[in-house]
């Protein structure tokens, strides 16, 4: 079994970054970025996830993938009675 590591939580927090009303929209991880969100952005990257190692737009994975952690995301802030 393979537990989520901060790497993963990395990638994930920075997919969900993307903009979730255009797929005509992108992001550019600047140099002034932190070392967590750029490496997190190289390994998107080196997985198709992403078009560029510093951010770019989403692949067709990429945009399942964020549609899933969005999903997540709502899911795991949901409040318990």
């Amino acid at each position: 079994m393979v537990l989520v590591d901060q790497n993963m939580v990395d990638e994930l927090n920075l997919l969900l970054r993307f903009p979730a009303s255009s797929l005509m929209q992108g992001l550019k991880i600047h140099n002034d970025a932190s070392q967590t969100v750029v490496h997190a952005a190289e390994r998107l990257y080196s997985k198709g996830i992403i078009t560029q190692p510093d951010g770019g737009y989403l692949t067709d994975l990429g945009i399942d993938l964020a549609e899933h952690a969005r999903t997540l995301q709502v899911a795991l802030s949901m409040k318990l009675n």
